[in-house]
């Protein structure tokens, strides 16, 4: 299923816009601040720290405690919702990166205890450097070997390595452990030469170094890392999430603070933090996780218009304004709640194209009133399942749900007892199979499916000089019947209005591709200029990156469809590292042949010069456009070597192999 966002502009009477600002304002994002502000002194913080998550219970249980309050008597229970869920989804991201920093940080201090110098290592092992560089060598061949034919394995049941390096990494991990259970002397003197030798290929990048190492470069990689522990340590110890002070009541705390005077240089940098912390001057979004919430009407202009249940009887109602090419998507939500309000016993909620929505205040760019009702801007964000647009993907999704209803079903019932709660549920989720048997369907636009070629499918490669390859290759025989590169796939004219008395000029959609391209160098100039001066070095993305991709996507599924392929092949992204850097290293090789130094410094140049592209989103719109159209999307390793076409080309005869062997 693919699911997309569309958004809306929403315009209402200033009583209206007034009353929603004061309810997120004064009441949610209030209640999500306290809520938060619970959590942070809660007798059991210590243990969900460890645990790594908050109970859901408990989260929901500090919101019903709250909501006692008078300050939030009169809230809507929408609203009450949206911030239980929101408090839950920062916990469960801030917890995401918690994790993340520790495994980081374990690896780094892993790295830093096996790291030892050349220096080291002899000592340790007794040998000179050439017997040193041979042990390494020979074990550099056999591993290279070994590695390789798990590459080739792919039934195997063990995960394979990323890279050489990450294989080599855990032979030596293993090996440590070898090492540290011997008790043999002479056995231990062998398997410590053993392990030198790795520490040796490691810190060399899995190469034999010509030149021997300098001790003073050394010691400012191991002070680099070092310095790098240090700041994932105290990143780790940042503060707990915190909600938005209106009443700037911590501001004018730790301003009264900072008048005594303070000893402490930990107490200073906290004091500091809090004085310097920008507040937001939005609200909180309010999310509806169910579409039937919303009620869209037209006024008597025609227009789309909608409320919010909760907000009925009170009459305030919003005015969509929304681009033209998003109109049809709010045209259907009003369709479907139509309908749906003259059947609700015989519709199923799960099949109405709105999923949800949120309410969003923005900040406006001028302030031409005091009141940030008028100031501001409020917007709604609509998430919709592209699949329900057309009666195939809509029956499609009916059975998906079906099955996945009936499974739920199957699992109340192997319980032996049921609650109340638990009994409640069971009946929603069979009122809910009825509806989605009986469900006759809508009368929705039927799309045909493409008609495709079986012995045709389409390769995508990607690169660092051309971000996406396209090759259409006949897999009965391995010929590339055509290609097309990033050049050639934005060769679309723009259409531009001509300025008065002058001819207008041609331009085509690649020169986008080269504008991006150099916004995303001057970005990194901008940023190392502000680093050298300890300023602010982030500078904010433009969204042309995110056009551009759905250029390039708009154009590889029309070539998908007139050459009629049966699927489209994307790479594994998983190792994409070792994809760029061997088209690197080819570069560097092919400029500067036998010079290693020099290799090096030009493919640090090339770096800079070629910037690497957001390869995931891109692939996320291929993939996104492709299942719109009903065209396959396989998945497979893209090899580094070649030239583009050429492993664009690979990429599809691999799918079709795979496939071959699959089907037996």
């Amino acid at each position: 299923m693919t699911v997309i966002t569309i958004q809306c502009r929403l315009q209402a009477q200033e009583e209206t816009l007034r009353h929603l600002w004061r309810l997120m304002v004064e009441q949610n994002t209030l209640l999500v601040s306290k809520t938060l502000e619970q959590i942070t002194i809660h007798s059991e913080l210590d243990l969900w720290l460890a645990q790594g998550y908050i109970p859901s219970e408990t989260i929901k249980e500090i919101v019903k405690q709250l909501k006692k309050q008078s300050k939030f008597q009169g809230m809507p229970g929408r609203f009450s919702n949206s911030a239980e869920t929101l408090v839950k989804e920062i916990y469960k991201s801030w917890f995401a990166v918690q994790r993340r920093k520790r495994n980081l940080l374990w690896g780094k201090k892993r790295w830093l205890t096996m790291l030892k110098s050349e220096q080291e290592l002899l000592e340790q092992t007794g040998l000179t450097l050439p017997q040193l560089q041979a042990e390494a060598e020979k074990i550099l061949n056999r591993e290279q070997k070994k590695f390789d034919k798990l590459k080739q394995n792919k039934d195997s049941e063990t995960e394979t390595p990323k890279d050489l390096f990450a294989h080599l990494f855990q032979v030596y991990a293993r090996g440590t452990k070898n090492y540290e259970k011997e008790k043999k002397p002479h056995l231990k003197t062998k398997k410590l030469i053993k392990q030198c030798a790795f520490v040796y290929l490691l810190k060399n990048k899995c190469e034999i170094s010509i030149e021997p190492e300098d001790p003073e470069k050394y010691k400012q990689y191991r002070l680099k890392k070092k310095i790098q522990l240090d700041r994932l340590e105290e990143q780790l110890k940042a503060r707990l999430p915190k909600g938005r002070n209106w009443a700037k009541e911590e501001y004018l705390e730790a301003l009264e603070q900072a008048q005594c005077l303070i000893t402490e240089n930990e107490e200073m940098e906290l004091l500091q933090a809090r004085l310097l912390r920008s507040e937001k001057s939005i609200p909180f979004p309010v999310s509806y996780h169910t579409n039937t919430d919303i009620c869209w009407s037209k006024n008597e202009r025609g227009r789309i218009c909608m409320t919010f249940n909760g907000m009925v009887t009170e009459g305030h109602t919003f005015e969509v304004f929304c681009h033209h090419r998003q109109l049809h998507w709010f045209q259907r939500f009003y369709e479907d709640y139509q309908l749906y309000k003259q059947n609700k016993k015989q519709i199923p909620a799960g099949l109405i194209t709105l999923r949800s929505a949120s309410l969003v205040w923005q900040e406006g760019e001028t302030k031409k009133s005091q009141k940030p009702w008028l100031t501001n801007r409020l917007y709604l964000h609509c998430s919709v399942e592209t699949e329900l647009w057309t009666q195939e993907g809509t029956e499609q999704i009916r059975q998906l749900k079906i099955a996945q209803t009936q499974q739920k079903i199957d699992r109340w019932l192997e319980q032996k007892s049921l609650n109340k709660n638990q009994q409640q549920k069971l009946l929603a989720n069979q009122t809910s199979l009825s509806l989605l048997k009986t469900f006759q369907g809508f009368s929705r636009p039927s799309k045909l499916k493409p008609q495709q070629n079986s012995s045709l499918i389409m390769g995508v490669s990607i690169g660092l000089q051309e971000p996406v390859t396209v090759a259409i290759v006949n897999v009965t025989n391995g010929e590339i019947i055509a290609f097309y590169n990033t050049r050639q796939l934005l060769s679309k004219p723009i259409q531009q209005k001509p300025q008065p008395g002058k001819k207008a000029k041609k331009h085509t959609q690649y020169e986008l591709f080269l504008r991006r391209r150099q916004q995303q160098q001057d970005n990194d100039a901008k940023r190392q200029h502000a680093q050298t001066k300890f300023a602010d070095n982030r500078f904010g993305e433009s969204e042309l990156g995110i056009y551009v991709d759905r250029l390039l996507a708009k154009a590889i599924i029309e070539m998908a469809i007139q050459y009629q392929v049966s699927s489209i092949v994307l790479p594994d992204l998983t190792n994409i590292r070792e994809i760029l850097e061997s088209e690197i290293t080819a570069r560097a090789e092919a400029k500067i042949p036998g010079c290693k130094k020099a290799q090096k410094l030009y493919a640090k140049k090339y770096r800079k010069s070629i910037h690497r592209w957001s390869y995931a989103r891109l692939y996320d719109a291929i993939a996104s456009k492709a299942t719109q159209k009903g065209i396959a999307i396989e998945i497979e390793r893209q090899i580094p070597s070649g030239t583009p076409e050429i492993q664009a080309r690979d990429l599809a005869l691999t799918a079709y192999c795979n496939r071959q062997q699959a089907t037996g």
